[in-house]
């Protein structure tokens, strides 16, 4: 194995920074879509808007735990750039194993999400899709 140097761990934070980033933009356009689903659920019970709501509601805990490994990911790439300092070098590389194993989950999550999301979408289209199947 190569010895890891300072540069390999750093090499991750613009990566895991505009990650976060974007999870944390996502959660925010979650924020905004939660208010405007309870106002309307208020209203009007709706199965369509309960739907909506149950998976808006999976939606946010999967950017919370993407967020968290991001989070602890990028946390464990200073670690192990502390540990290199400090000439730790076999524990510092099983620190940034983790911390890489902790990216990759943290992107598939996304993909899950992103799945999720399309779902919500299908959900919120079904109204529609109906009448229009209902015309041909």
């Amino acid at each position: 194995m190569e010895e890891l140097t300072l540069t390999t761990p750093s090499l991750l934070f613009s990566a895991v920074s505009l990650l976060l980033l974007a999870y944390t933009n996502r959660f925010l356009s979650y924020a905004q879509v939660v208010r405007t689903l309870k106002e309307k659920y208020t209203k009007d019970h709706s199965a369509i808007t309960g739907a909506q709501i149950n998976n808006l509601r999976k939606r946010l805990y999967l950017t919370r735990a993407m967020q968290v490994q991001g989070i602890v990911s990028l946390f464990l790439c200073v670690v192990t750039m502390l540990l290199i300092y400090i000439q730790l070098q076999l524990i510092a590389a099983y620190v940034f194993g983790v911390a890489l194993f902790l990216l990759i989950l943290s992107l598939g999550t996304s993909i899950w999400e992103i799945y999720i999301s399309v779902k919500a979408l299908e959900i919120y289209l079904s109204d529609i899709t109906n009448e229009l199947d209902n015309k041909k």
